[in-house]
């Protein structure tokens, strides 16, 4: 199928998310992802297509100030890893089944780059929370990344002013971390990032 139409009189809500109203004998696939129509994002997870809403202010703001903190570090560092922001199509599992667009992607490996997006897991994904993506990015999507190989991943929350943490390849048990705390990069040894500081 190509152009897939997701404005809402073709869409119900799923988990507080925007999704396609499918046939049950109806699966979407990578080209359908590809062929959205302009203007229009999704994500393409177990054969459903998810539209993304329009993001709130804050949620941009914590977006552009947390890509350019990291930015900044890896320049100042001569490092060799990549940041990325949404819109960034992150083909999951690099086997066209899962395309989600996270918030904010870093991506170590350049063998993992390519002209559509990243071929696989990123090492550290954040996602900033929005009302309408609280069970996607709290429940769904963490258990997408820990399957992937994700290393680390942050539910950064603007309504409880909290990130939850996860590495993935210490614990299954995340870590609750203030917006006033520091909260310590564990694919970076010396750094950390205070989001209450970044938003002053």
């Amino acid at each position: 199928m190509s152009k897939t139409n997701l404005t809402p009189a073709n869409a119900y809500t799923y988990g507080g998310n925007l999704a396609m109203s499918l046939p049950s004998n109806t699966t979407y696939t990578a080209d359908d992802y590809w062929n959205l129509p302009d203007g229009e994002r999704a994500e393409l997870i177990n054969g459903q297509l998810y539209a993304l809403a329009s993001p709130s202010r804050m949620h941009q703001k914590l977006i552009i100030e947390l890509t350019f903190y990291f930015q900044q570090y890896i320049k100042s560092n001569n490092g060799d890893c990549e940041i990325y922001a949404a819109p960034f199509a992150v083909n999951l599992n690099a086997n066209d089944q899962t395309f989600v667009e996270p918030d904010i992607s870093v991506i170590c490996d350049p063998d993992k780059l390519s002209d559509r997006g990243c071929e696989g897991a990123p090492d550290l994904v954040i996602e900033v929370v929005s009302p309408s993506s609280r069970r996607m990015d709290y429940i769904r999507k963490m258990a997408l990344y820990a399957d992937a190989g994700v290393r680390e991943y942050w539910i950064v929350d603007p309504a409880t002013e909290q990130t939850t943490l996860y590495r993935f390849e210490e614990t299954d048990a995340p870590a609750i971390i203030p917006f006033n705390q520091d909260i310590p990069v564990g694919i970076y040894e010396n750094l950390q990032i205070n989001i209450a500081d970044l938003l002053q």
